[in-house]
């Protein structure tokens, strides 16, 4: 948490996730959801934005060969043809007893020193080889050596891994650390931040908007109905409209518009004379300002925003029949923007397949995944809530970085 934040509000920050953290389990369990929990070492990316921190040991295992190579270094070529003279000249030894007919004994001990001398030579053959740096084959990394031979990275996301869980017990939920290696200094980035993540088989994208909305609506009575002392304060000492703006995502349904809609809404703005930073045209990513122009003058509300282009969106969003658009959903939230992102998930192979391939993915790394497409699934689908971003949308406070106990953003880890 940054140092500038008070005591007072670390502690009350910290029981709020405390709290926020309880009716997320007591919210999932009371709905038949199973726990899960997924790796945080993975080697597929789920977003494919390819954000990613990678986990290896190659650079740890070159920095001690290379100090191994300066307090011993590797035998020269002469070196190693002076061992295999050795290698001839115990032979001979052998050879000479055996023609004189010696001992056992004499000649027993006469091929041990031979056998000694051939692992010499193969030890210092092996070592020869020993280059310093990474290990590389065909001008690349050689991930081949690496701890999980081949590439591994910490997770973005446990969805991929809940998705197969989901296909045998139907409802599940993970809660755990996120990690994303984007260098950015915001307000509203961390590179180690907390994902609350549900899957359902047998549901569609509008069983997504009603569990997610759900989902919002019990944490914030929670707070209401447990948490009011700290609510309190930080009605009194950082935002005033905390409480009230908590009581109405409880009590109020969410408006639910099309991406279009959302497009058109803000076009009609710019025409009236609002100014947005970033441009507005169908086909952009929201930023931002628009979801909160959305949630907080528009609508005054909670927004959830559905059918956005597939350009957009990750591989695994079910492909709309428009062949445009996926079966994806952000909850919008005044305050913080995005507080959830879900979707219908695409059940039907060749259209994954297809959409891997054009987005340029690898593919053998997910073979794994396209199984689960590959020899029969369901239609299902599920979300991902940022738990610092509930905090922040509950707190009111301005920083993201401020709603976690001990931060991690570019060029910061401390303690």
């Amino acid at each position: 948490m940054s140092i500038c934040v008070p005591e007072p509000t670390r502690w009350a920050v910290a029981r709020i996730r405390d709290g926020l953290s309880y009716a997320t389990k007591r919210f999932f369990h009371e709905h038949g959801f199973c726990y899960v929990n997924t790796p945080n070492i993975t080697t597929s990316d789920c977003e494919g934005a390819g954000e990613m921190f990678q986990v290896t040991t190659l650079i740890s295992e070159a920095e001690k060969l290379e100090k191994n190579l300066i307090k011993n270094p590797p035998p020269s070529e002469i070196d190693v043809e002076s061992a295999k003279l050795i290698i001839k000249q115990r032979g001979n030894d052998v050879a000479q007893l055996k023609s004189v007919k010696a001992s056992k004994q004499e000649i027993g001990a006469a091929v041990a020193e031979l056998q000694k001398a051939k692992e010499n030579v193969l030890k210092m053959e092996e070592r020869s080889k020993l280059q310093p740096g990474i290990p590389q084959k065909d001008g690349k990394i050689d991930y081949s050596q690496d701890f999980f031979a081949r590439q591994a990275f910490l997770t973005v996301s446990g969805q991929l891994q809940l998705e197969s869980y989901a296909c045998a017990l139907s409802t599940v939920y993970t809660f755990g650390p996120t990690f994303r290696a984007e260098k950015s200094h915001t307000s509203r980035h961390l590179a180690e931040f907390w994902m609350v993540e549900s899957e359902m088989a047998f549901a569609e994208l509008e069983h997504d908007m009603d569990c997610a909305e759900d989902y919002v609506k019990f944490m914030c009575q929670w707070l209401l109905d447990h948490c009011m002392e700290d609510m309190q304060f930080f009605a009194d000492k950082i935002d005033k409209s905390c409480i009230d703006r908590i009581t109405m995502s409880a009590k109020t349904p969410f408006a639910r518009i099309t991406y279009t809609e959302a497009v058109e809404l803000l076009t009609e703005a710019v025409k009236n004379g609002k100014k947005f930073e970033n441009h507005v045209e169908w086909g952009i990513d929201l930023a931002s300002e628009h979801e909160r122009y959305l949630t907080e003058v528009k609508f005054q509300k909670p927004v959830i925003v559905y059918n956005y282009p597939k350009e957009i969106k990750a591989f695994y969003m079910r492909l709309n029949d428009d062949s445009k658009t996926v079966a994806a959903m952000d909850v919008l939230v005044p305050k913080v923007g995005e507080l959830i992102g879900g979707s219908q998930r695409e059940e039907r192979y060749d259209v994954m397949l297809s959409r891997m391939k054009e987005m340029g993915l690898p593919i053998e790394p997910y073979e794994w995944y396209l199984d689960l497409r590959r020899y029969g699934t369901v239609k299902h689908c599920g979300f991902g809530l940022g738990f610092e971003r509930m905090v922040q949308f509950a707190t009111g406070l301005d920083n993201i970085k401020d709603c976690v106990p001990f931060p991690r953003s570019a060029g910061r880890a401390d303690l």
